[in-house]
């Protein structure tokens, strides 16, 4: 980017407001084709698996492959962004996942496992960059409106990835009529949806907000940057920050992962319709993104601490409620899964704004992006297993382990505070 296009908002907030909302509308429009990408994953890719496999012990596999595959696409969205922007990081993640998604459709037509795998692999890119997505919009927030920013972001997504579970039945009728797999039809509306958002950010996304943003601190006084950067103690509390701020958000992804991850399997070996299951699910994403707007000015105004203890409690609830659901029981389940989806929510916001807070606009795509990383196999980590204990435990020993990572985190956030306050 040049000079000239950068200019204009070195010295000016008005304009550095200006395009804070811009970006803010871009990244909406973007997440709204993104979160139905998102969707198809979830709904149907544990399903695929065990139809193409034959065995429940691998059915946490299709997610554990997108989840590795995010992993390394959100290290790689974090550094492009760092050296070159968002617009090319988040374009490029979205436009693999497109790519994933139609490997997938062609690995369901030729019954090819290996091609499966490596497609879900690919797959895994637009997830990373759906949640890589959320930080584009702090990039020129101030300090008071970075978790509103980012819930800004979730809450679009909620618009697609509601809508793709439900059209889960629909899109299989459409793969049907081209004599594909049922099941492959959800993935053939993340193909057309991931290349729609990676469109959107690389058109619009200019001026970059990152790029801005780090022209603009550049732009500082030595003095403001040396205080930006801090003392030995404030670096500490910084570092710390980080850690504390991962660790929420590994754990809400882990425990919301490995039960969602089941509970498609553990509902149709309960006799449930796949219309069921998208009901659950859609209800769940739901809930993992629609109250985000109202989250993200709950942790602005109450604090990153409070609102990441409330997601562990409701993490620690959901669990205990998956474990005593009766497999046959839409009530039970929807209750646990939105459950389940809020304290992500809760966990993922309030962790995410402890993050921006613990880093400076010079490093700080390449942390987020490395935290995303370990979320990402946090998520793998918890498909993995999550497959593994329902085939040789139950759906309710998932449950209760889930409940048991929840409350870790009560401690871990305490410490951070206690430490805060000591520092």
């Amino acid at each position: 980017m040049t000079n000239d296009k950068i200019a204009p908002y070195l010295h000016s907030e008005t304009a550095q407001q200006q395009l804070y909302k811009r970006t803010l509308i871009v990244i909406l429009c973007s997440q709204i084709f993104g979160g139905a990408g998102l969707a198809a994953g979830i709904t149907v890719g544990a399903l695929l698996a065990k139809d193409m496999l034959g065995t429940d012990s691998v059915t946490g596999l299709p997610a554990a492959l997108f989840t590795l595959g995010s992993a390394l696409a959100a290290y790689i969205v974090g550094r492009v962004s760092q050296k070159y922007g968002r617009r090319y990081g988040l374009a490029s993640g979205f436009f693999v996942g497109s790519i994933g998604a139609i490997g997938v459709v062609i690995a369901g037509a030729m019954d090819n496992i290996a091609l499966l795998f490596i497609a879900l692999f690919l797959y895994g890119a637009g997830t990373a960059t759906n949640l890589q997505a959320r930080y584009a919009g702090t990039d020129l927030a101030t300090s008071k409106q970075r978790a509103t920013a980012t819930s800004i972001a979730l809450v679009a997504t909620t618009f697609g990835a509601v809508a793709g579970p439900n059209l889960a039945t629909t899109m299989g009728k459409v793969a049907e009529s081209f004599t594909l797999p049922t099941l492959v039809g959800p993935f053939i509306l993340a193909a057309v949806a991931y290349a729609l958002a990676g469109t959107v950010l690389f058109v619009f996304l200019r001026p970059d907000p990152l790029l801005v943003a780090r022209a603009i601190a550049i732009h500082q006084t030595a003095a403001e940057t040396v205080n930006a950067e801090g003392t030995v103690d404030k670096r500490q509390l910084m570092r710390m920050g980080i850690m504390v701020g991962a660790i929420v958000l590994v754990l809400s992804q882990v425990i919301m992962t490995s039960i969602m991850t089941m509970t498609p399997v553990h509902m149709l070996g309960h006799g449930s319709h796949l219309n069921a299951v998208g009901i659950v699910i859609g209800l769940h994403v739901a809930a993992m993104y629609l109250p985000s707007l109202g989250t993200g000015v709950l942790v602005d105004k109450v604090g990153r601490v409070a609102v990441a203890l409330a997601a562990s409690v409701t993490l620690a609830i959901a669990g205990i409620c998956a474990a005593f659901a009766p497999g046959d029981s839409l009530l039970w389940l929807v209750v646990a899964l939105m459950l389940l989806g809020l304290g992500w929510n809760f966990g993922l916001i309030s962790g995410t704004a402890i993050i921006i807070d613990s880093t400076t606009i010079h490093n700080r795509a390449k942390v987020q992006g490395s935290v995303d990383v370990a979320v990402a196999l946090g998520g793998s980590f918890g498909s993995v297993v999550s497959g593994v204990v329902v085939a040789f435990s139950s759906y309710a020993t998932l449950g209760f382990i889930g409940m048991s990572f929840a409350l870790f985190v009560i401690p871990v956030v305490l410490w951070g505070y206690k430490a805060n306050r000591a520092l």
